[in-house]
């Protein structure tokens, strides 16, 4: 019987996937060694999906570069070194689309991770799952270990971060849009509404993420999307219309929106798992705003 632990356990992904044990923040600070080797050696799997991260929007990204790359580059070594001692027989980390270079001919693949220097507002983030996938593949090379990196797209659903200020993109807009319908308000939009991006359910990646932890044991990252791009206007549209927001909706050209774009190419996933079906984008916010407002008290906000 595989014994599995999940890492960052009651966050968006981690949630959602089933395992023997799931730790979170609560249980141990993986930024430090002692406390990682401490809880790893105290449930002793046999596998490991370490979801765990410090992550943010793009405004909290820009403010704090520096402690997102020293918590995460912390965090992301304990656990790789832990694994390596114990030699785990498997470990599936999850890197992001950020780690691209900003100036890059689209779309992205697995090839291009390091093609370049990522966009500036997110340098810290980005840099530091970067040197996740390599030490995962350096790693590999000198001792064997099985490690294997996954970049799923921008992830959305129950379990997410809220923060107005500090959540990425969607769960952020539907806390805005609930206040404004509750508060009678204006329902404002940081930029433009215009970038594009591609979101996936995380009911979807915790799928996808069983199907690698069976399927997928090759050194190079896999790309998990749907590479369907929509705007940040046409997400805004169907929250709005979920919710039956009936006021005014504003975009505040003054703040913030990162790249335009970073459309993904997702044929390697496809032609490895050519039956896997995502979920609808509308279905998946319909469940998530569901599960907003009737968790609304116990979110993370």
């Amino acid at each position: 019987m595989k014994k599995i632990l999940v890492t960052g356990g009651s966050g968006l992904v981690g949630s959602q996937i089933k395992s023997d044990f799931k730790i979170n923040s609560k249980d141990a600070n993986l930024i430090s060694f002692d406390e990682t080797k401490k809880i790893f050696e105290k449930y002793n799997p046999d596998y490991v999906i370490h979801t765990a991260a410090m992550v943010g929007g793009v405004g909290y990204n820009m403010t704090n570069n520096g402690d997102f790359f020293y918590q995460n580059i912390m965090m992301n070594s304990n656990v790789l070194e832990v694994c390596r001692i114990m030699k785990i027989k498997k470990v599936i980390s999850t890197l992001s689309t950020c780690i691209f270079p900003d100036d890059i001919d689209y779309p992205l693949t697995e090839k291009k991770i390091h093609n370049g220097p990522p966009h500036f507002s997110n340098e810290g983030y980005a840099y530091s799952k970067r040197m996740l996938e390599v030490q995962s593949r350096l790693y590999k090379q000198q001792y064997g270990c099985n490690n294997v990196c996954v970049i799923p797209t921008n992830i959305f659903g129950p379990f997410d971060n809220f923060n107005i200020i500090n959540g990425h993109v969607i769960p952020s807009l539907i806390h805005k849009c609930y206040l404004a319908k509750k508060n009678k308000t204006d329902f404002i939009i940081w930029g433009s509404g215009s970038p594009l991006r591609e979101f996936i359910f995380s009911k979807d990646i915790a799928k996808l993420m069983t199907w690698v932890l069976e399927e997928y044991d090759d050194i190079e990252p896999l790309i998990l999307s749907n590479s369907e791009e929509i705007s940040i206007r046409d997400i805004v549209e169907i929250i709005v219309d979920i919710f039956d927001f009936r006021g005014n909706v504003m975009y505040d050209t003054t703040k913030p929106e990162g790249q335009f774009r970073k459309p993904t190419d997702n044929s390697k996933l496809m032609s490895l798992n050519t039956k896997f079906k995502f979920t609808p984008i509308r279905e998946a916010l319909e469940e998530t705003i569901n599960w907003f407002v009737s968790n609304y008290e116990i979110t993370r906000k």
